[in-house]
């Protein structure tokens, strides 16, 4: 039955959008620097994850993979593996036959290999035994016969034809995933240019090393309910394939998520192991747990595409964009995961935050033989940033304009829409500029330091969530229930998902805003598919914006019958009642209070059990009338702006970052503290990305760096200052004005590192990561032209 269309109510979202109401005497709790909610318990050690659970009679369980990049499976014989004492059972892929993905029309996957494996590290067959050494020797039993067959591990040869097909299908091309083409303006824009940059860049493939592995419990209770506990960042999602890929009644299943160690996108969709012990424990009907060493974890990767990017910029005499175009293509890896979203994302994000009169892009994605790729912090907006803002700052350079002046002047402004029709609020672009500039006294410095000494700057905006759901329909995308009783607690449930980022802190500030308790009075219960209402995930950025919204719809309704009935005590207005500091106060008379418990109690007995829901759907006319043009459509965008300093050895090519200066418009800080947390980690992460990672696969399709030491990420050594810069321009769709500040901080860090390095050297280098060796290369490169010329004349 379809379901009826829910009523965009923009009336309410616009009025949730002005900052909190003032109380005379009483701080607002949105606006403060506080710690978070679940901050004790992360820092004593006191947290739950997924691998402190241990329940009775619990099994371990272990995945055999594929040691071939491409192999036909001839016969696996598990009856060795079965025999040995401890092994209580044996699975393989003809157990689970049901194909998933996490995007419904690219739905590409089994939990185990059927018939072929397509990368190093495909789950063949899974064992639950009495303990992981038992389950670990029986996978060494189990004999497989394979056929190895030839394999791809570049994606322009995956393209070819001729190429060993990963995933035949009659209406796709060979190893082609997705392939777009978009034109918006006048294509021939540009074509009178006073200068055009043309050049070709290439962004590695990283992942996301969240610190703690993937980890999943399956347990049966008596009641037949299964409940997953996984250390994922979308439990509805986990929820609905685990009901799709077992053939179970959804309301027979149950997903709960611990606390988790990070996700950063890499926890975004469903994965083996999840399967893996729902079915074992099915079988065995005891709780079985699969913890994923760190090479499983590397080899499940979902991390950031390799792209490789031909971009071509047009710029007028005065330095204004004319037109811009680029070329992108994907390595995909084995899998679809999110890929046909990201092969949207690396053109449709590109477009903001300038005024682009004629923009085109082509974006292909290919399969090949390699762990699949899929979302990592700032999904595929990340790769075409890079090579755009570089562009931009080698047209600045050619046109003898300040790269900052060069920017400010394509600003695309503020409630407008891009080239490709996605509808802009506030964009604080220009704040954020004017910040780094001052902060960094880029006018004194920039071109007037030593040789080696850099400075550069780039910008970027992002989405604070996305408009529509993996899977169309028209039920919220985000909800929430709110509790409180006569004691002055308030309980707020929410399927929001805590990976680290501060989404609990934030639903407890909005309960401890509206109904006036502190923090500590708000108990937030989330991420339990059993207990809450349904929210789609921690990804796209879009918890603060969407949570927030429902949080604010529910807690207001409850905050009215308070209000309500304390006025009728007063024999006063109610809007003449205001609740703040754990106190119900009547704003004719600050002599007149209640504590917020009698309050309460004073609606309990009004109304009875004091309760209500809240929740939140997304505008629609956000976007263009085109195939794609909801990808990249957002209610709200956020803008950064970076500039990064830095200092290169020429003699032994090393790159030393001296400081960052972040500033990111958030809309408006809920908390400040945390937003300057997620725009330092943002930054280091992205600093990582620039500098030293690097997901590479050897011959053969092996990983090369399975682990942290050989897979280097920055250390507390090796991460410079970082200023963040906290700007405000509220936006009318968002929370009290919020956006987003999880992602957006991380894009335009790498081409101002890139654009420090020109600066520092006079070099350019287009391929990440910035490696000293590559350093020393264009060095010597450069030293050699010279010499020709100099020849030469």
């Amino acid at each position: 039955m379809k379901t009826p269309p829910l009523p965009r109510d923009l009336e309410r979202y616009a009025d949730q959008a002005r900052p909190p109401r003032e109380t005379p005497g009483h701080a607002p709790v949105i606006g403060r620097r506080h710690g978070r909610i679940d901050g004790p318990a992360q820092v004593t050690g006191a947290a739950i994850y997924a691998d402190d659970l241990c329940l009775p009679r619990m099994l371990h369980g272990k995945i055999l993979r594929s040691p071939h990049a491409h192999a036909r499976i001839v016969s696996i014989d598990v009856e060795a593996a079965l025999a040995l004492p401890g092994v209580e059972a044996v699975i393989t892929g003809q157990d689970l036959m049901t194909p998933y993905g996490i995007i419904p029309w690219t739905e590409d996957e089994h939990v185990m290999a059927v018939e072929r494996a397509l990368f190093v590290g495909d789950a063949v067959a899974a064992v639950a035994a009495l303990d992981e050494a038992t389950a670990e020797a029986a996978c060494g039993l189990i004999e497989v016969e394979w056929e190895v067959l030839p394999h791809v591990l570049d994606p322009e040869e995956a393209l070819r034809e001729g190429a060993p097909v990963l995933h035949p299908h009659p209406k796709r091309k060979g190893n082609l995933t997705k392939e777009i083409e978009l034109s918006f303006g006048d294509p021939g824009a540009g074509d009178e240019a006073a200068t055009v940059v043309e050049g070709d860049y290439f962004f590695h493939g990283t992942t996301h090393a969240a610190i703690e592995p993937h980890c999943a419990i399956g347990e049966v209770g008596a009641d037949g309910l299964l409940t997953v506990h996984s250390a994922t960042q979308v439990p509805h999602y986990l929820h609905r394939a685990l009901a799709r890929v077992l053939e179970l009644p959804p309301n027979r299943i149950r997903v709960v998520q611990p606390a988790v160690g990070g996700g950063f996108g890499g926890k975004s969709e469903p994965f083996d192991l999840e399967f893996c012990v729902a079915l074992l424990s099915l079988r065995t009907g005891r709780p079985v747990k699969i913890l994923y060493t760190r090479e499983e974890v590397f080899l499940a990767h979902r991390g950031r595409h390799p792209t490789a990017v031909h971009a071509k910029l047009a710029v007028d005499d005065e330095g204004r964009l004319q037109g811009y175009e680029a070329d992108l293509l994907l390595d995909g890896g084995a899998y679809a995961s999110f890929g046909l979203i990201t092969t949207y994302y690396s053109g449709q994000l590109t477009a903001l935050p300038y005024r682009l009169p004629a923009y085109r892009y082509r974006s292909r994605r290919a399969y090949t033989n390699k762990p699949a790729c899929g979302p990592k912090r700032g999904h595929g907006a990340v790769q075409p940033r890079f090579a755009l803002e570089v562009s931009l700052d080698k047209a600045a350079h050619a046109l003898g304009i300040d790269p900052i002046e060069l920017r400010r002047r394509n600003f695309i402004g503020e409630n407008t829409r891009t080239v490709n029709e996605l509808r802009v609020g506030s964009l604080g672009l220009l704040t954020c500029l004017d910040e780094v500039e001052r902060r960094s006294e880029w006018k004194a410095r920039r071109g007037r330091l030593p040789f080696g000494h850099g400075l550069g700057v780039a910008c970027s905006a992002y989405i604070s969530g996305t408009n529509y759901p993996v899977y169309p329909n028209e039920m919220p995308l985000s909800a929430v229930q709110v509790a409180a009783d006569r004691s002055g607690r308030v309980r707020i449930f929410s399927g929001a998902s805590e990976i680290g980022q501060g989404s609990d802190t934030m639903l407890a500030a909005v309960c401890a805003q509206e109904l006036g308790v502190e923090l500590t009075d708000v108990r937030v219960v989330s991420a339990d598919t059993d207990l809450t209402p349904v929210d789609l995930g921690a990804y796209s950025s879009r918890i603060t914006l969407m949570a927030g919204h429902a949080a604010l719809h529910g807690t207001r309704q409850l905050a009215a019958k308070v209000r309500q009935a304390v006025a009728e005590a007063w024999e006063i207005e109610k809007k003449n009642v205001a609740l703040a500091g754990r106190l119900a106060l009547d704003i004719t008379d600050p002599s007149r209070s209640l504590p917020i418990a009698e309050a309460f109690a004073l609606a309990e007995a009004r109304f009875g059990t004091l309760g209500a829901t809240g929740y939140y759907h997304t505008p629609k006319d956000v976007h263009g009338d085109y195939r794609g043009g909801a990808i990249g459509a957002t209610p709200a965008f956020s803008a950064t702006a970076h500039v990064v300093e830095v200092i290169v050895d020429p003699e032994t090519g090393v790159i030393g970052v001296e400081k960052v200066w972040c500033a990111h418009d958030c809309g408006r800080a809920l908390n400040p503290l945390l937003v300057e947390g997620q725009i330092e980690g943002s930054c280091y992460m992205g600093l990582g990305e620039a500098l030293m990672e690097h997901h590479e696969v050897g011959p053969g399709g092996r990983l090369l760096a399975p682990d942290l030491l050989d897979y280097r990420i920055p250390t507390s050594v090796d991460t410079p200052p970082i200023e963040a810069i906290v700007v405000e321009a509220p936006d009318a769709h968002g929370p009290y004005g919020a956006k987003e500040a999880g992602e957006g901080p991380l894009h335009s860090v790498i081409p101002a590192l890139a654009n420090a390095v020109f600066d520092a050297i006079g070099v350019r280098i287009d391929t990440l990561p910035l490696t000293p060796e590559k350093v020393l290369a264009a060095l010597d490169a450069r030293l050699e032209a010279t010499t020709d010329e100099g020849g030469a004349a």
